[in-house]
């Protein structure tokens, strides 16, 4: 304390002072150095606990090798994790398992446990240990490793808890461990079942929980250091004085209680669910996907966002509480300029260009659902309402030829982009240079009033007017069928060649461009030259194109209507 507060933190924890909690600040808050003065008395006791010298008495072969190993797994628990971390990755991850299924084997052979079901329900907790171990190193040495979520890294967790309480049952079974190893072994499992909710909820400037937690982790290593003390089967330790055995409850109870108090917070306590340098903010979920208590997170994900290499919307310093607030009143804004206000006053760096509807109808879908109800929906109901529209609009189209049927044909809505497009393509998109002759067919679209453009295995087909889609019907025939332009208001006729024997039009494909329903390959007599004829006019139901391909060499364009 005297050398300052970075001394205090190495002196306790063992460790340098996380640089981006404690330099941004001006020292420690009153909290945090009294969280780490309990810390060094309370971890000053473990150690005396740990170094006790061992009971002496026989030891077999086995026993020997269990003790040594529990030793060794005391020594790896109090190494700084810095120390550690200069091993490589997959080192680190391999020297637990290696050790921790020596002790586990050890353990099911030397504990009397009195009870084959003990031991093999031991035994199989064990075993789901050494796999949540054993899958960790695969990811680290990045083969196939099974990918564990929320619900399964819990289930690994629990099952440490039931492995350590069931050892202490085979130890309280085999008697030669006194009474005090045996309520370490029970604050243990307790210490693992507190720091399932603790882990990870504390933000950026507590340091009391972390200091808390560091402390916990020495219960298991006195449980650790006890049990291999007394594995001889020489006379067993005094029970303690009453004194004595109270201030070890008051200890052991000081732990439990003690993170669990820090842990309940008064309402006005300001949240920090995300920051701008959280990952994982980057995916926008439908709201319909989202549980009613996951909603309020999507928003402040999306306010903290700092996608695209932007600063965040509202600042860091806001709480959660701040944010839904402000949020909420930009659903209430009538205008861009009030919208503006409110950022301003919450002391955003870009207030002007305000919130979008999709982030805003997480917190307010009762306003955004009433403008626009699509944002209300789950994917599965995006994905239904998007085919129903499909199939909605494919009905709309005709075939303008019902009677001369094509060998192979299609009649489909064709979803052009709604900001503008060139138009569509009828290509070979397995051709090598199929890329360079769409970007020529592209330039060369504008240079003839049809608007079509030419160039090797690429038609682009323009549209005469500003829309955003079109009917489109394609037929393939073997020879060239009768021009039947009565009715059309431009017909034209150019030459494409297919070097791999496919001539297509894109399909949507679960995109927002394309045509509404599957396309024919239109090259029906293989690779080699065709001619493709597009017939085009504006009707009932907006613009409409008829492309007719068949088997031809003819190099020359033709404008048979205009």
């Amino acid at each position: 304390m005297v050398l300052g507060d970075a001394w205090l933190w190495a002196a306790v924890e063992w460790s340098p002072p996380p640089f981006e909690e404690f330099y941004g600040r001006d020292g420690f808050d009153t909290r945090t150095t009294a969280a780490l003065l309990v810390a060094a008395l309370m971890k000053a006791t473990f150690l005396w606990l740990i170094l006790r010298t061992p009971i002496r008495g026989p030891l077999d072969r086995r026993t020997k090798a269990l003790r040594l190993l529990l030793y060794v797994a005391v020594v790896y628990s109090l190494v700084p994790w810095y120390l550690i971390g200069l091993l490589p990755d997959a080192v680190g991850a391999a020297l637990p398992l290696v050790l921790w299924t020596s002790i586990d084997v050890l353990y099911l052979l030397i504990i009397r446990w009195r009870s084959r079901v003990l031991r093999a329900a031991a035994g199989a907790m064990f075993a789901v240990e050494l796999v949540s171990m054993a899958n960790y190193l695969l990811a680290v040495l990045d083969l196939p490793a099974f990918q564990a979520g929320r619900i399964v890294g819990l289930g690994f967790t629990l099952s440490a808890v039931v492995a350590t309480v069931l050892t202490v049952v085979g130890q309280r079974r085999d008697g030669r461990w006194s009474r005090g190893t045996q309520v370490a072994g029970w604050s243990s499992a307790g210490v693992i079942v507190v720091m399932i909710p603790v882990d990870g909820i504390y933000s950026s400037g507590n340091m009391v929980m972390p200091v808390i937690m560091d402390m916990m982790a020495f219960v298991g290593t006195v449980w650790i250091a006890a049990t291999a003390r007394e594995l001889a089967e020489g006379d067993r330790p005094a029970g303690l004085p009453p004194a004595r055995q109270r201030v070890i409850r008051l200890a052991v109870a000081a732990v439990v209680v003690l993170p669990v108090m820090t842990m309940i917070h008064p309402e006005q306590t300001p949240h920090f669910t995300y920051t701008g340098r959280s990952l994982g903010c980057y995916h926008r979920p439908n709201y319909g996907d989202l549980k009613p208590e996951e909603r309020d997170a999507a928003f402040l994900c999306r306010a903290r966002s700092t996608e695209g290499g932007r600063s965040p919307l509202f600042p860091d310093s806001l709480p959660d509480q701040t944010i839904l607030a402000h949020g909420r009143a930009l659903c209430r804004a009538k205008d861009p300029g009030e919208q503006a206000a409110i950022l301003k006053r919450a002391g955003s760096e870009r207030p002007d260009g305000g919130m979008d509807p999709w982030d805003l109808v997480y917190v307010c879908p009762e306003i955004i659902g009433l403008s626009q109800p699509e944002l209300l929906l789950s994917t599965a109901e995006e994905a239904a309402a998007s085919a129903a529209y499909i199939a909605e609009e494919n009905a709309k189209c005709r075939d303008p030829w019902p009677r001369t049927k094509g060998v192979v044909q299609a009649t489909a809505k064709y979803f052009l982009f709604a900001d503008g497009d060139h138009g569509y393509l009828v290509h070979d998109p397995g051709d090598k240079a199929s890329e360079k002759a769409v970007e020529r067919a592209m330039d060369r679209v504008f240079d003839d009033s049809a608007q079509i453009g030419v160039s090797g295995s690429a038609v682009l087909v323009g549209h005469i007017e500003d829309v955003i889609d079109l009917c489109l019907t394609v037929k393939a025939f073997r020879s060239a069928p009768p021009l039947r332009m009565a009715g059309w208001q431009q017909v034209t006729e150019v030459p494409v060649v297919s070097p791999t024997g496919r001539l297509a039009v894109p399909e949507m494909d679960g995109g927002d461009v394309g045509a509404g329903a599957p396309m024919p390959n239109l090259a029906i007599a293989g690779k080699g030259r065709y001619r493709v004829r597009v017939y085009v006019r504006l009707g009932d139901e907006g613009e409409e194109h008829l492309v007719v391909v068949f088997p031809g060499t003819s190099k020359k364009r033709l404008k048979l209507k205009q």
